[in-house]
């Protein structure tokens, strides 16, 4: 005792030092000794950002990590700190609105975040000390404390399960908070604790906090009286873990080992990689340019002020000070330079930034209140997790998709079995033994005996090998045989009740997985029910209505490793029976041999039906046999190091030299419109990728129904089977495969047509490629590192031209290597990925866009998602509708407000050509500070949120407009400079126009003549109405709102500009436009040429319109015949140099 006591202090044996004790209670173990509580966090969860004190500091640095907003800061500092022509009011305010703006709404999305927190933390808990029961804060909660939850409530920590309200001394929990999997979870309470927790001295030894949530290490030592301690393994089926749900249990005590934000759910939550959209970098490639006319501008101002400067005498009223005589000239030119830099500043357009981020913000509650989206099941919509990828939803090249639970609805339901190469299909009484048909019964008469002894061990062990627990009904049961609640937990789903005795009828199933319910049905069907577990012993009512009791002696949990699961059973004759069931690839090599062909070829065309199969075998286990697969299990058990593996290697040991028995199939349906909404997508330009871990003839099946693989179309297959054959080294024969793969699907295919996106779509021939885990492994992974490259290149560009790929076998982590791989190809085309499940959680972090499905194998996948939707038909209208418009909407705001800034500045720049290059402003400060704030703001914001260039019935109906946009087609090069030609044309008709007007001295009746600020202000006038109706022309979709900010802001302008100088302000040192507007429009002259400018500019525009005759609004009234040419017209009008 002593040397444990040692090794514990100094961390002995097994690394302990990695692990942590806990005292049970806070009570000394031994009693006689000294107890000083060990220090761990407390319960509280944190997942706030910011506090009070460190929000203004932490934001603004976080915000001025941002280059625009940067480059803002550096301009405004510059007015401040340099005499420059314009207020720093000019940059400042703008800069302060967007800098509030994105703190504003970052500082609400952290208050839910806290709100959220201050729930979590002050939820009342009951906690047991000294036998009594307290109630506290769950953020009070220490570890060591005996905690009691009451059926439905939340567990606050994590707790080792002590003590249950339930006579097997089990309890049922749901954890869909952690991995969103609803389907019940049996936990087990230490063996053989005191039934008053008040007396309980105990510790517990276990690993230290890390977030895999299914697994969990650790030991208990139960110390009584003065003897040796007893000695309990603890594993996950212990842990009962912060997040999850008590069901079916009226309540457990548990004791704390995990708290706050040690607890496995608190270390799972991990916030997701930001994630760019392809517009971003078109905005920050634009920026670049304009920053380079910006430079180019104040260059060429500054360089000619000196020129004109030397040939001209300096003016007596203007005369330098001594102090500018003074000054350095090389000084006073940079001074110059970054006066000019702030003059023409404008041109880069800041409040873009905030207009785009409140649009993507915005624009995400149309996904969300979609109607089309709710699904009437689970009484729930679309989920939006991150509105910055909005737009990226139309440019989708590539989808990647799970198989269970994604394109089928994880809805197991049984369909027939084999049992000794005989087909058992339930109403047909037909069985087939290789090959022929036997119609006189299930069993051949010659093999009736035997026959029937093997078919009851068939069904005994689908009754006995699995994890389901019988629901307890909610009323007192008469019968325990007979009594029973006919509610599945899995899947809700009903069940065929017409093979059932009426006594039977009220059977009702609790498990981890609906396959283990569907083989328990399975075998109902065939006259043997399982009646539960009680108290370790296993009861199942055979065909003669004898009730068979079995005594549980192990468990071997299933893993995805081994892909099978075990039971170890001792009957009542004292027999000890080892029942194994999983995938045909891990039960065939521990069988015998000559036993596996006539069970594989029922397996093999089960599995090409698209059926989900298993195989089930059996062992008898001598008293020897058990007493070593018992001792080593639970010496496996108490290892806190390395126990996986211990407990793997016991496994395998013991699942040797079985004797196979049969298999079963079970159907798992399509989802609704899989099929369609494949066909949908791949009309629309995407390639469709399943990666499924299931074994290839089930998703090749799957993959026929769906759609994504045709009658005609040839298969490419590359897996260990094919790399077996020929009797060569693996790594030769998939050298050879990929070289031929390639000369079929690459070399000797025929030229893509131009304008054709995707090589099917030319009358050509269809591949499909089909890969495996293994052979992808070696795809990857080559033993030399050029073979690897070469392999990885030639897979990539088979791949990129079949209409379909399919990799099955697939680990989670393989899954994201092909993502991976796609996303960082030539190219770099856009991705997206979809599932359902916890395995899928990789791909969709991997991907640019992640959707998860709010499917029956959790909400892990919508919880790492950036977005989720309830089903897989709602993918084509999420893509096809909202992500067009998104990217349309978007990619015209960017090209808008690059387009109205240089209009806008471009006057300024050539104004300095006819002030002797004096920095003199041509437009008003407050003019300055408006344009990009109030008078062109909402106009553009409405249309990015509202337009609809085509409608969305078309846009469904005719998937090919897809393409249309796709590969950043609305922001490509060749556009923008469209956008800026179209700029400089019109910043040249304001200036010279009104120049022009300015050419007759006396415009007025009076014979004044109109200063600078009067130019300034027509010019402004004409820029202000030009680039609105430029908007108004480029609409499609008009609603009150469009005509509301559109026709509501040129009033405010007018409004504003006759307040502002309509009134003597108290706080200006000049006003300049005191009067200047009334007086402007009081003269015919500048009314004439205001509307004379604004039609010249907006000209080729309307003669667009009037050509072209866009019917965007009306499409649904075009003819069938003429409507996707009219579309496209649409789309080409929206973007004139589109292809």
């Amino acid at each position: 005792m002593l040397r444990r006591r040692l090794n514990r202090l100094f961390g002995g044996d097994e690394g302990r030092v990695h692990s942590r004790t806990i005292y049970v209670g806070h009570k000394s173990c031994p009693p006689n000794e000294a107890y000083i509580p060990p220090k761990f966090c407390d319960n509280r969860i944190v997942s706030s950002k910011y506090t009070v004190w460190n929000f203004l500091p932490k934001n603004l640095f976080e915000q001025f990590r941002r280059i625009a907003n940067f480059y803002f800061l550096i301009i405004f500092l510059v007015q401040v700190i340099v005499d420059t022509p314009t207020s720093p009011v000019t940059s400042g305010l703008p800069l302060f609105f967007v800098i509030t703006v994105t703190a504003v709404k970052q500082g609400y999305e952290d208050w839910l975040r806290h709100k959220a927190d201050r729930e979590v933390n002050e939820y009342r808990v009951s906690v047991l000390e000294d036998g009594r029961r307290i109630r506290k804060m769950s953020a009070k909660i220490k570890v060591g404390d005996i905690v009691e939850v009451e059926e439905d409530e939340t567990f606050p920590c994590d707790l080792i399960l002590l003590q249950s309200s339930r006579d097997d001394g089990t309890c049922f929990v749901t954890t869909a908070s952690l991995d969103g999997e609803s389907n019940h979870k049996t936990h087990y309470t230490v063996a053989d604790l005191e039934s008053d927790l008040q007396y309980l001295s105990a510790t517990i030894e276990c690993e230290q906090p890390q977030p895999d949530l299914y697994k969990f290490v650790g030991r208990m030592h139960i110390y009584r009286n003065s003897q040796e301690p007893d000695v309990r393994s603890l594993g996950p089926e212990n842990l009962l873990l912060k997040g999850a749900n008590l069901k079916n249990t009226q309540k457990i005590c548990g004791v704390a080992v995990y708290t706050g934000m040690e607890t496995k759910m608190a270390l799972n939550y991990q916030g997701k990689s930001q994630k760019r959209s392809a517009v971003e970098k078109s905005i920050n490639a634009f920026l670049l340019v304009y920053l380079f006319i910006l430079v180019s501008k104040a260059l060429v101002c500054t360089t000619l002020k000196y020129v004109w400067q030397s040939k001209h005498d300096e003016t007596w009223y203007n005369e330098k000070t001594q102090k500018e005589k003074e000054t350095n000239q090389y000084l006073k030119m940079f001074t110059d330079f970054l006066s000019f830099m702030v003059l023409f500043n404008f041109i880069i357009p800041v409040s873009m930034y905030v207009t785009v981020e409140m649009q993507k913000f915005l624009g995400s509650f149309f996904i969300t209140w979609d109607k089309d989206f709710f699904d009437p099941e689970i009484q729930e919509g679309a989920l939006v997790n991150t509105s910055d990828l909005n737009e990226e939803l139309g440019q989708v090249e590539y989808i990647f998709t799970d198989k269970t639970g994604t394109l089928t609805q994880n809805n197991m339901e049984f369909i027939e079995c084999c049992i000794d190469g005989f087909q058992y299909k339930h109403g047909d009484g037909s069985s087939e033994l290789d090959g022929f048909c036997v119609t006189d019964g299930p069993v051949n008469k010659i093999q009736q005996k035997a026959g029937r002894e093997r078919e009851e061990l068939f069904l005994r062990a689908l009754c006995l090998c699995h994890t389901v627990q019988v629901k307890e009904s909610t009323k007192q049961r008469q019968d325990q045989n007979d009594q029973f609640d006919q509610i599945d937990q899995v899947d809700g789903l009903g069940l065929d009740h017409g093979f059932l005795d009426p006594p039977q009828k009220e059977m009702g199933f609790i498990a981890s997985s609906p396959d283990e319910i569907a083989l328990v049905k399975g075998a109902m069907r065939y006259g043997f029910t399982f009646l539960g577990l009680e108290s370790k012993n296993m009861k199942i009512l055979n065909r003669n209505k004898d009730v068979e009791t079995y005594e549980l002696l192990h468990v071997l949990n299933f893993d995805p490793v081994r892909r099978r699961m075990s039971v170890m059973v001792r009957s009542k004759t004292g027999d000890i029976l080892l029942f194994c069931k999983g995938a045909d690839s891990s039960i065939f090599p521990q069988v015998r041999q000559e036993e596996v062909e006539r069970i594989r070829m029922h397996v093999e065309r089960n599995a090409t039906e698209g059926y989900r199969t298993l195989c089930v075998a059996y062992k008898h286990l001598s008293a020897q046999e058990y007493a070593r697969a018992d001792a080593d299990l639970r010496e496996a058990r108490l290892a806190l190091q390395d126990r996986e593996e211990k407990l793997m290697a016991v496994y395998n040991r013991v699942e040797t030299d079985m004797i196979l028995i049969g298999a079963t199939a079970v159907e798992d349906q399509l989802q609704d419109e899989a099929a369609q909404t494949m066909e949908a997508l791949q009309g629309a330009g995407m390639k469709v990728w399943v990666l499924t871990g299931d074994k290839m003839e089930t998703a090749k099946s799957t993959c026929y129904a769906c759609g994504l693989f045709k009658k005609n179309t040839e298969l490419l297959e590359l897996t260990l089977r094919t790399l077996e054959d020929g009797g060569r080294s693996r790594e030769e024969r998939l050298h050879d495969l990929l070289l031929e793969y390639h000369k079929k699907a690459v070399q000797d295919a025929p030229p893509v047509k131009l304008g054709i996106t995707r090589s099917w779509s030319v009358a050509g021939h269809d591949y499909g490629f089909i890969i495996d885990g293994a052979s992808l492994s070696m795809v990857l992974s080559s033993s030399s590192e050029p073979n690897s490259r070469r392999y990885k290149n030639l897979f990539l560009q088979i791949c990129q031209n079949c209409t379909s790929v399919l990799c099955c076998r697939m680990a989670p982590l393989q899954k994201a290597q092909i993502v991976k791989l796609v996303k960082n190809s030539k190219g770099n085309p856009i991705t997206l990925s979809i599932g359902d499940g916890a395995n899928d959680v990789s791909m969709i972090l991997e991907a640019h866009v992640g959707i998860g499905i709010k499917g029956k194998e959790g909400r892990q996948a919508v919880k790492n998602s950036d977005y989720a939707i309830p089903k897989l038909k709602h993918l084509k209208k999420l893509l096809l509708a909202h992500g067009h418009l998104y990217y349309v909407r978007i990619a015209h705001l960017v090209q808008y407000f690059f387009y109205k800034n240089l209009c806008f500045i471009l006057p300024q720049f050539l104004y300095q050509f006819f002030c002797g290059y004096s920095q003199q402003p041509l437009y008003d400060a407050a003019y300055l500070t408006m344009y990009n704030i109030c008078f062109t703001s909402m106009p553009i914001l409405a249309y990015s949120l509202l337009e609809q260039h085509i409608c969305i019935e078309v846009l469904l109906e005719h998937s090919t407009l897809y393409r249309d946009i796709a590969k950043n087609a609305m922001l490509r090069w060749k556009l923008f400079l469209y956008w800026t030609a179209l700029g400089i044309f019109h910043g040249l008709v304001f200036f010279f126009g009104v120049r022009f007007l300015f050419s007759n001295p006396a415009l007025q009746d009076n014979g004044q003549v109109f200063g600078n600020w009067s130019y300034g202000t027509i010019v402004f006038t004409v820029l202000v109405f030009t680039v609105t109706l430029k908007l108004a022309l480029d609409t499609r979709h008009w609603t009150w709102i469009n005509h509301f900010v559109i026709w509501g802001s040129l009033a405010f302008y007018v409004f504003f500009s006759f307040f502002w100088g309509g009134i003597i302000w108290p706080f200006l040192k000049h006003q300049r436009l005191y009067f200047v507007f009334a007086n402007m429009l009081s003269s015919v002259s500048a009314w004439l040429v205001i509307i004379l400018l604004i039609l010249l500019s907006l000209l080729p525009e309307i003669l667009l319109v009037v050509l072209r005759k866009p019917r965007g609004p009306h499409a649904r009234q075009l003819a069938e015949g003429g409507l996707l040419q009219a579309s496209r017209s649409l789309l080409s009008h929206h973007f004139p140099t589109s292809t």
